[in-house]
């Protein structure tokens, strides 16, 4: 069996429901923080962790078993200690709440921090602001009560070739055994979309053995960084890092160049709609859907191909 997910906005919600959808990316600008400070992020914060539940029963009632939480749930949370927060009470109940219904009804919360994330870089700034996010990712899975194993998965790239693919993945690995287990039990890594650095066979023969992170397979990516495989050599290869019982999980897009017919477009952007069948050739697997067009773009998707 296969099940699709998408990624943190509903926008069938905000099609019904305007103003008034849940959303959980509630945030502010720096200098609005730097007025308002933590007693409004923590509000802010209280919002968006009360909107996932609603967002996981419309997934639920639609057939949606796979999601992944936005990494804005906390505004500016690398400024302050999430504990500390004066709604922390309340905030722990709702993401308490939601992660009971997630565990209740068999889906899966899973997350993707942003590209500036490193554990390769050079700089100590870089990877100590990078392992600070990635903690904030784990508290926030902790308090949701989800399983400290991959099945949350934390998703990131290896972050940057710098020159010399060796000393990146070095440092990687080096910077790995310095999370905490929050994170380092959850932490995925993915292929990327450009020849100057990672294929997922790359990923799997020299990050893998040496930490036993999970890869996930972005078919999206592999068409500009294959390593040499197909896709599904690719897929089948990453799956070989997947530890029994925990789903594989692959990303698929399709490029926004090509759906719009306009090669100035960049052919790595996401495209908004999924047009061709996504090919799984049969595993059984989780498949996060990178579209644009969120949960309308796999709605559409499942309508045309299931």
């Amino acid at each position: 069996m296969v099940r699709y997910g998408y990624a943190c906005i509903n926008l069938s919600l905000v099609e019904s429901l305007g103003k008034a959808a849940p959303t959980t990316n509630r945030t502010m600008i720096k200098k609005t923080f730097d007025q308002k400070g933590e007693d409004w992020a923590s509000q802010l914060a209280l919002q968006n962790c009360r909107d996932i539940l609603p967002i996981l029963q419309w997934n639920l009632e639609n057939g949606i078993q796979l999601f992944r939480l936005s990494s804005s749930v906390f505004p500016w949370a690398s400024e302050y200690r999430i504990e500390e927060l004066k709604d922390i009470t309340e905030i722990k109940l709702a993401l308490k709440i939601a992660g009971d219904f997630t565990k209740a009804n068999g889906m899966r919360i899973t997350s993707h921090p942003g590209p500036f994330n490193k554990l390769c870089s050079e700089r100590e700034s870089v990877v100590t602001n990078t392992i600070r996010d990635l903690e904030i990712h784990g508290e926030v899975f902790d308090m949701m009560g989800l399983d400290q194993s991959h099945n949350a998965k934390i998703n990131i790239h290896l972050g940057g070739a710098y020159g010399e693919k060796d000393m990146a993945i070095s440092r990687f690995i080096t910077n790995f055994f310095r999370l905490p287990y929050s994170v380092s039990s959850r932490l995925t890594v993915e292929n990327d979309d450009k020849a100057s650095l990672y294929s997922t066979k790359e990923l799997v023969e020299l990050l893998h053995p040496e930490t036993g992170i999970p890869i996930v397979h972005d078919q999206h990516h592999h068409t500009f960084c294959d390593g040499g495989l197909t896709q599904e050599e690719g897929m089948r290869l990453a799956a070989t890092t997947w530890k029994p019982g925990i789903r594989q999980v692959i990303h698929y897009s399709e490029s926004r160049s090509v759906e719009a017919g306009d090669p100035k477009i960049k052919p790595q952007a996401h495209s908004d709609f999924i047009k061709n069948r996504i090919e799984t050739f049969g595993m059984d697997i989780d498949v996060m859907i990178e579209a644009k067009g969120k949960d309308l773009a796999l709605l559409k998707y499942l309508s045309l191909h299931n």
